[in-house]
């Protein structure tokens, strides 16, 4: 298998890269690579001939998303069409990763793959129309939804990811006020990077949840983060999403099911308590 990863410099996307290992025919972040330009993803694709396009991008600012729709779409929906077709191109297939937002959060129970998505948000809308260009490529496809990722280097543009940027305020002497009324799972880059190798590896197309095991809170993840690192977890107010005000709205819950993920017989990812862990050397 050779891969081709764009995205490469995120915290998913490095991941991958190491877990890939010697299958990775190209890889690069956007300054190597812009997926909102078809030519050149058409030139870089056509170059390296994978077997298989892996897209690791994505626009996750999810409040300025509201405002940044046209950059939103640009990233999230055009630039994995771009892929797709380039890989169609070259006799590839593609991985594309999506995300729980692409659910109105009305259940309590966890999402399965066949659940309708009604997106709350402009990134929601923006990840969900990217799922659907993939989709109309006509090209093999991979579709991994995941959720609240996690793990070293995190996005630029929000300050590392959520654990980094709490750690680091906490850090500072900084009160945290985190929303304690939206339930996830948080997921680790390196076993969601390990989980679609094994996915490829297994051959399977279509669309799979895959995420760690368990779900908390914004809040309660927060907490955690702070107590593995040996910090005050006092500090960490909890509030409601009507308190924070955010400009976009998430779902109340969007636990995804990795039922489909397990029926192939691959194992189970840990739980998302067991991982934090890892990352922060306890």
């Amino acid at each position: 298998m050779r891969a081709f990863v764009a995205g490469s410099a995120g915290q998913l996307g490095s991941a991958l890269v190491r877990a890939l290992g010697d299958r990775v025919a190209w890889a690069g972040g956007r300054e190597a690579l812009d997926v909102r330009d078809p030519d050149a993803v058409l030139r870089e694709v056509r170059a390296a001939q994978p077997d298989v396009v892996i897209n690791a991008t994505a626009y996750n600012q999810v409040d300025a998303a509201e405002t940044g729709t046209v950059e939103a779409m640009a990233v999230n929906a055009a630039g994995p069409g771009h892929l797709a077709r380039a890989a169609r191109e070259v006799g590839a297939s593609i991985v594309h990763v999506s995300t729980n937002y692409v659910f109105d959060g009305i259940k309590r129970t966890p999402y399965d793959e066949e659940e309708p998505a009604r997106p709350l948000s402009a990134y929601g809308v923006s990840k969900l129309a990217g799922e659907m260009l993939v989709r109309a490529s006509g090209v093999p496809f991979l579709l991994v939804r995941t959720s609240a990722v996690f793990g070293a280097g995190g996005s630029r543009g929000k300050g590392g990811s959520f654990v980094e940027r709490m750690l680091a305020r906490a850090r500072a002497g900084e009160a945290l006020r985190v929303v304690d009324d939206q339930v996830l799972s948080p997921t680790y880059a390196p076993d969601l990077a390990a989980a679609m190798v094994a996915l490829l590896q297994a051959g399977v197309r279509g669309l799979f949840h895959v995420t760690n095991a368990g779900s908390c809170s914004w809040h309660a993840l927060a907490v955690a983060a702070l107590r593995q690192a040996g910090l005050d977890a006092a500090m960490v107010q909890p509030i409601t999403s009507r308190d924070l005000g955010a400009p976009a709205a998430r779902p109340s819950y969007s636990v995804l099911s990795n039922e489909r993920y397990q029926s192939l017989g691959l194992p189970p990812l840990r739980t998302w308590e067991a991982a934090l862990a890892d990352l922060l050397g306890r």
